[in-house]
């Protein structure tokens, strides 16, 4: 990658892998998408940065010239609970800005980076230690959006050469930004209330596993993918990586380690729950580990360890 557009920079990956690229590519080479959510001022501060709609083709094709492009990293979606309020506008953005992205790079000769999803996944799924290639029935429409967008990148690889990549992301447990409407949003959640309260309301009951991976693992693991050698991945669109699987009593237990007095009670989403319900318990990521090397450095205890020094500066 030389010169890399971002897709929903404002976003909660975007707004923390923008200044991440820009550390190893240089500032002027990564440039900064966002259209209604504002971008944070280092970013706006420390590059290129440009209000575009993902889902005008012909405003992508104008910006993507304009910086001689050769990387898209398109992070423009819906997320699950989000979605199923609103699943033709989940359908409408989560699609559209993902075959503009495509197509244009079709034109340019660029390369693709597009995150999946456990929520790709679904009910009829093996729960436990999810295969790389298995049954994929998800029953909400950004699971639907995800497979869909997995196979429209495989399609325009083998059509048109397209270097189409991607990750099936886990639930992303961020420091920095809060999430946007996620089914795992409890997870990042639950530390900001640890902090505050001392308390927290788990809308997913006890014993609801679903892998998860700290941000600086997910953007790691977004330029170590797109820098891989391409005549080494077999699955490269469509990656299953993790780094841990939990439940809400073991992330209590792991802040309780800091909080003592940490409680940790519940309120069911029956939405979210279901959405849960219907994703793995673990995903296999051996084959991320063997054609591209993937390996997380943070478990449970290092990411609460991190997550609660950070946030008691920051909500000081």
């Amino acid at each position: 990658m030389k010169s890399i557009l971002v897709l929903g920079a404002a976003g909660q990956i975007g707004s923390e892998l923008v200044p991440y690229l820009r550390n190893i590519y240089g500032d002027k080479n990564v440039i900064a998408v966002y259209r209604s959510t504002p971008l944070p001022r280092e970013i706006m501060e420390g590059g290129p940065c440009e209000n575009m709609d993902a889902l005008d083709g012909e405003q992508m094709l104008s910006v993507v010239n304009k910086y001689n492009v050769d990387s898209i990293i398109n992070l423009v979606a819906v997320l699950s609970a989000k979605g199923e309020a609103n699943p033709t506008l989940a359908w409408k953005i989560n699609m559209e800005s993902h075959f503009n992205a495509l197509e244009i790079s079709r034109q340019t000769k660029g390369a693709v980076f597009t995150p999946s999803s456990i929520g790709a996944f679904g009910p009829t799924t093996p729960m436990d230690h999810t295969p790389q290639d298995t049954v994929m029935r998800p029953t909400t429409v950004y699971g639907i959006s995800k497979i869909a967008a997995e196979l429209l990148g495989d399609y325009y690889a083998l059509k048109f050469g397209v270097d189409a990549r991607g990750l099936r992301y886990p639930g992303i447990i961020s420091n920095v930004t809060l999430p946007g409407g996620g089914t795992t949003d409890y997870a990042v959640e639950i530390y900001y209330d640890a902090i505050k309260n001392k308390s927290y309301t788990c809308n997913l009951s006890a014993g609801t596993y679903l892998d998860m991976m700290y941000m600086p693992d997910a953007l790691r693991a977004c330029a170590e993918l797109m820098e891989a050698d391409p005549s080494k991945l077999v699955h490269r669109n469509c990656f299953n990586i993790t780094a841990m699987s939990f439940d809400p009593e073991k992330i209590a237990a792991a802040i309780r380690v800091h909080i003592p007095d940490f409680r940790l009670e519940y309120k069911v989403d029956p939405v979210k729950q279901a959405i849960a319900n219907s994703w793995p318990n673990s995903m296999d990521d051996s084959a991320a580990r063997d054609e591209w090397g993937w390996k997380p450095e943070y478990d449970l205890a290092g990411m609460t360890s991190d997550m609660l020094e950070v946030l008691r500066k920051k909500l000081k």
